[in-house]
């Protein structure tokens, strides 16, 4: 249990700093350039992923004891979905509370992300990008390597 707590804790730092950069470049963007905020979100979303994506791979969920069940391209493509969902997720629920609660968009932004945040992203990038294999698939793996000797 205190290892899901840290492993949690970490995600929730690592989605914070991809997060400030992220909601500070859609800020930027659109207050400064005047585009659409929802453009600004995408700009943001890509370069926070950025760094969400390598504090998870090389500090949230890394670990000296396990392996992460997919190579390196395929957590970049399964985080590549990830991330495109997960800013898709964020424009449109920024746009459709900012539009139907008539509140600021930089307020709707941060209730969106609390929510996509920890319910899409977390569970995905753990379950899902950067799962680390069984304790069979490594003991199997290990015989497989074991044969080719």
């Amino acid at each position: 249990m205190r290892k899901q707590i840290l492993t949690f804790s970490k995600a929730q730092f690592s989605a914070l700093a991809g997060g400030l950069l992220d909601y500070g470049t859609m800020i930027f963007v659109t207050e400064v350039f005047h585009i659409h905020y929802t453009i600004g979100i995408v700009i943001g979303g890509i370069l926070g992923a950025l760094v969400n994506f390598f504090l998870n791979k090389k500090w949230t969920f890394n670990s000296e004891n396990e392996s992460y069940q997919s190579s390196l391209p395929k957590q970049l493509l399964k985080f590549t979905v990830t991330a495109l969902n997960s800013i898709f997720l964020k424009s449109y629920g920024t746009f459709i509370l900012t539009t139907f609660l008539v509140l600021d968009y930089k307020i709707t932004r941060i209730m969106v992300d609390l929510i996509v945040s920890i319910f899409f992203n977390y569970t995905l990038q753990k379950q899902w990008v950067f799962k680390k294999c069984s304790i069979e698939t490594r003991t199997n793996t290990n015989k497989f390597d074991l044969m080719q000797d």
